[in-house]
């Protein structure tokens, strides 16, 4: 199970800055909220082995992308609770259900939803730790393999 948490984040750190360089995303995808860091990408479910996928409970689809999302605090990961929302620019909605994934000093939430090829999501995501509460905003269109 280790090795294929290795492979997940292996997967997400080779394949995030190609697919934000693909699509126009500034590298260093990440957003100082308060104390915070928080470290984000949206990228289809395609993009990650049959393995891993698998291991996780996630669905490789098309029409499926997954929503990773980190929060650091002077460099140390950090539990929070998350919820969220993407939204298309017609404004249909749908809620994200966040998986935490914890390996060593490493925390992960992932979210999966559906998309349409070449349409723009804006994704707003709260995370609350005790009586700490951010909101990350952010917007990216996405593309089907």
């Amino acid at each position: 199970m280790k090795a294929l948490l290795y492979s997940l984040i292996l997967s997400l750190a080779c394949i995030a800055p190609s697919y934000a360089a693909q699509n126009e995303v500034q590298g260093g995808q990440f957003k100082n909220l308060g104390h915070w860091q928080v470290h984000y990408i949206a990228f289809p479910s395609t993009t990650i082995t049959p393995q891993v996928a698998r291991s996780y409970n996630l669905e490789r689809a098309g029409d499926r992308a997954l929503i990773n999302i980190s929060v650091l605090k002077n460099d140390k990961a950090q539990t929070v609770a998350i919820s969220g929302v993407a939204k298309n620019l017609v404004g249909q909605s749908e809620d994200l259900e966040f998986q935490e994934i914890k390996e060593g000093d490493s925390v992960y939430y992932i979210a999966q939803m559906r998309f349409e090829d070449e349409e723009t999501y804006r994704f707003e995501i709260t995370l609350t730790q005790d009586t700490t509460m951010e909101v990350l905003r952010f917007h990216q269109k996405l593309y089907k393999d």
